[in-house]
């Protein structure tokens, strides 16, 4: 399964291509894609950038999946409204190119790599290194949107089942 992970943000969203087969992980592509191209208040540009950036991913690595990080909700609630309009940006992306999307958040993401979800962006750099044996570890952004598919890759053959069982994912997700 190739699995696209997505860590959405206006000024840089990072990306991470994985392929997973049983139980092993197989670095694919990582990167960002950078809205500064466009005027820093011109917010229609900025999420015409990020759409247009996630398709030309989808269309150069052909996922069978998505998975994008759920927004936080912090102190500053106009960051956080921009943050969810660049994510809106990446998910409506995903979806014209009918793409599944899986949803994790940040504190699952870091458990699932780090082993707690308190874990600093170097340690999830390292420890995302260390899993795809990367000879460097990858940019923040990116390595964030990498630890989305290695969470994915590890939680979907269980999510897989409960849904043949007919258990909602949704509510065991995310309590």
């Amino acid at each position: 399964m190739r699995i696209l992970g997505i860590d959405p943000g206006l000024r840089i969203t990072g990306f991470g291509v994985l392929d997973t087969q049983g139980g092993a992980l197989r670095y694919a592509a990582s990167g960002v894609i950078q809205t500064a191209a466009a005027e820093r208040g011109d917010l229609p540009a900025r999420l015409k950038l990020l759409f247009d950036g996630i398709t030309e991913l989808i269309a150069r690595y052909r996922p069978e999946v998505a998975v994008v990080e759920i927004v936080f909700v912090n102190v500053n609630p106009q960051a956080t409204l921009l943050l969810g309009q660049a994510r809106g940006a990446c998910i409506t992306a995903l979806a014209a190119q009918g793409l599944p999307v899986a949803e994790y958040t940040a504190l699952q993401m870091k458990q699932a790599v780090a082993g707690h979800g308190k874990a600093a962006k170097a340690q999830v750099q390292a420890m995302v290194q260390r899993l795809l044996a990367l000879p460097s570890a990858p940019r923040p952004d990116a390595a964030d949107a990498l630890g989305l598919a290695i969470t994915h890759a590890h939680a979907h053959p269980t999510l897989a089942r409960l849904q043949s069982a007919g258990a909602s994912t949704r509510k065991l997700l995310f309590r």
